[in-house]
């Protein structure tokens, strides 16, 4: 894992996000070579989360663009090689990551999980 995502990681725990899965794409798309998945428990923490991302990205002189910035259910911050994907918990149930990246190295960051 990148020093940049575990920056990114470490700020999405401080912040008490739930869940929170990194997916190694490899060559498995052009999209990205990484995806940080997170869910927030209310529209108030999502927001939180998205802000808190943003602010991580700029310090790590990191590009970001934001997909859905007024969706309760699915935030997306495009930062190039890396893709940040907020949830609410029925949007991430809805949209299935997980299940569609499902051949992906998976790392899922537990609380007890130094970073």
């Amino acid at each position: 894992m990148s020093k940049e995502v575990q920056t990114i990681v470490k700020s999405l725990s401080d912040k008490h996000a739930e869940k929170i899965t990194v997916m190694n794409l490899g060559e498995s798309t052009t999209l990205a070579d990484t995806f940080i998945l997170a869910t927030a428990n209310s529209d108030v923490h999502m927001n939180t989360l998205m802000e808190t991302t943003l602010d991580t990205l700029e310090e790590l002189g990191l590009p970001s663009r934001l997909e859905g910035a007024s969706s309760p259910r699915w935030r997306l911050i495009d930062a190039g090689n890396l893709v940040i994907h907020i949830f609410s918990r029925q949007g991430r149930d809805f949209y299935g990551i997980e299940r569609i990246w499902g051949d992906a190295e998976t790392v899922e960051i537990g609380e007890d999980m130094p970073l």
